[in-house]
């Protein structure tokens, strides 16, 4: 049965704690419904009524420009050992880029991977939890490192000049991009 909060509660932050990984969805008025898988340790809670998670870049940047025009945004977690359940946030999202005023504040909350391109800050609206019965039970066998070791690996001016230029989503909307490339903390680069 689904259970509707207007905060996050100390229950619901020991669950998400312990999830490899999450699931996000915007839309548009029009276009398509965008829904991502993330990984890493990207994922905060900042207060009952505030989340954020660190992006990467990676192959558009949908949910970017899905924020700039409507700001709506789902963040869903699946337990996937037990006990069953699901985890959905609903809020407000905006996109914050390197050059922003509360980069600093955001960014003091993350350990920075490389290719870090922004942080999603979201106002939490209302939490559902529902029973995930199901939802299969897995247990995570490791992270990929492909994406950080692609960043890692990247020439700055090469990295920070393709971003640069990716100033639309795959619908045309405008997204609000970084030239900046960031290398992250050497404890975040994947060993071979």
């Amino acid at each position: 049965m689904a259970e509707f909060f207007d905060a996050l509660t100390p229950a619901h932050a020991a669950m998400i704690e312990r999830q490899p990984m999450f699931f996000v969805a915007t839309a548009a008025k029009d276009g398509r419904i965008n829904l991502s898988p993330k990984g890493y340790d990207a994922f905060r809670i900042l207060t009952p009524n505030r989340v954020a998670y660190l992006d990467l870049g990676g192959s558009g940047n949908e949910t970017n420009a899905h924020l700039l025009e409507d700001g709506r945004i789902t963040v869903m977690f699946c337990n996937f050992q037990q006990p069953a359940l699901i985890l959905r946030i609903y809020g407000q999202g905006r996109p914050v880029v390197p050059w922003d005023r509360d980069w600093e504040e955001l960014a003091a909350h993350f350990t920075l991977m490389p290719g870090t391109r922004q942080i999603f800050d979201i106002e939490v609206e209302s939490v559902q939890t529902s029973c995930g019965y199901g939802v299969p039970i897995m247990s995570l066998e490791r992270e990929r490192p492909t994406l950080l070791k692609v960043h890692a690996k990247a020439d700055p001016v090469e990295w920070a000049g393709k971003h640069k230029t990716r100033r639309t989503s795959i619908d045309g909307l405008p997204v609000r991009t970084t030239d900046r490339y960031i290398a992250g903390d050497p404890s975040t680069i994947p060993q071979d």
